[in-house]
């Protein structure tokens, strides 16, 4: 996986608050112990403060109250930024860099995103935000179609496309998956 997709990883398994020692981390990212202390260190530079514990039994967590949400803006955003950039002309060259950054981080993410994907989008984001369990059939490039039921935790949009980090209940660990994989889902009435 690539170093941003195993940022996200490691985040994941740090939001559920549980303290995880740095070999564990390298194990599940089948990672070196210096690349997880990079990751952590990459996470932090961004506003994600992991506590570490010091120690035999020390390692990394997340703080149960820390929500991790993605970042989004909207039309409105951008117009008060051309205003600011119109009053302010010594600011026009950070304010330049601030209008790319909005519309690279969620403004073309709503343009390429299908309506499957966006039906599929609008479930998830219910069943994260009511903590229900989902139902899903997805395909797989190595078992082909497999159905599933997992514990939605955050969307995130990645590489041109969205995706989904759950616990699987199958596989009894956190996993990530690409919305477009995903032929069925259903929200279950049991909560997790």
């Amino acid at each position: 996986m690539s170093k941003i997709g195993n940022t996200i990883l490691l985040l994941s398994y740090l939001q559920n608050g549980r303290k995880y020692s740095i070999k564990e981390l390298s194990e599940k990212l089948e990672v070196s112990k210096r690349m997880v202390r990079t990751y952590k260190e990459e996470l932090e530079k961004v506003g994600f403060y992991i506590e570490s514990i010091r120690g035999p039994y020390g390692g990394y967590y997340l703080p149960r109250n820390h929500k991790i949400s993605p970042i989004t803006w909207k039309e409105t955003d951008l117009e008060i930024l051309k205003k600011l950039k119109e009053k302010n002309p010594d600011f026009q060259k950070e304010i330049n860099m601030l209008i790319e950054k909005m519309k690279i981080c969620s403004l073309e993410e709503e343009k390429n995103i299908s309506n499957k994907d966006k039906n599929l989008y609008n479930l998830f984001s219910k069943a994260c935000k009511e903590h229900r369990k989902v139902k899903i059939t997805y395909h797989s490039l190595k078992k082909g179609d497999t159905t599933r039921i997992i514990d939605p935790y955050e969307l995130f949009y990645f590489q041109n496309g969205w995706g989904l980090t759950a616990f699987c209940e199958a596989k009894q660990d956190l996993r990530n998956f690409e919305l477009q994989r995903i032929i069925k889902a259903e929200i279950l009435p049991e909560k997790f």
